[in-house]
């Protein structure tokens, strides 16, 4: 116990730790604040401050880690959360037009600006170019459509 109490920082880095596996539960962004400020105060006890001081350290940089950096890191990290749908998920239930004739096993459609290859839906009937289609399902690179009966 001797070693602990000349090495404080090592106390202080156990409990950055312990903060910092807390975090990844709750990814919230709160317990790696706290554990930033106790690196701090592990810093402060490595460099000879007393305990006091360690403490002193740890509050000011947790809590400016907190309410400063904590507010930035949350809105860059939640920047579009609203907006759930991101890459070809984002295409089902949007419309497109068709390129060459989509039967049950091929054919061509243009889908958000990007040509698609394109299948029919079980039990729907074949598209001909110029039909207006709806996304059914997204399969790999093949858009699964139907018929887009406005």
């Amino acid at each position: 116990m001797e070693w602990l109490t000349d090495n404080p920082w090592v106390a202080w880095v156990g409990v950055a730790l312990i903060l910092a596996a807390i975090e990844a539960a709750t990814v919230d962004f709160v317990f790696v604040m706290l554990a930033g400020g106790a690196l701090a105060g592990g810093l402060a006890a490595g460099l000879g401050g007393n305990a006091t001081v360690q403490v002193i350290v740890a509050i000011i940089v947790g809590g400016l880690l907190l309410f400063v950096v904590r507010p930035i890191v949350k809105r860059k990290f939640t920047e579009g959360e609203l907006d759930h749908s991101i890459g070809a998920s984002s295409l089902v239930g949007r419309e497109a037009r068709v390129l060459q004739t989509v039967t049950d096993t091929d054919g061509r459609i243009k889908l958000a600006g990007e040509t698609w290859s394109a299948r029919i839906a079980q039990g729907s009937e074949p598209l001909r170019p110029g039909d207006d289609a709806r996304v059914i399902a997204i399969h790999g690179a093949t858009a699964i459509v139907a018929a887009d009966r406005h």
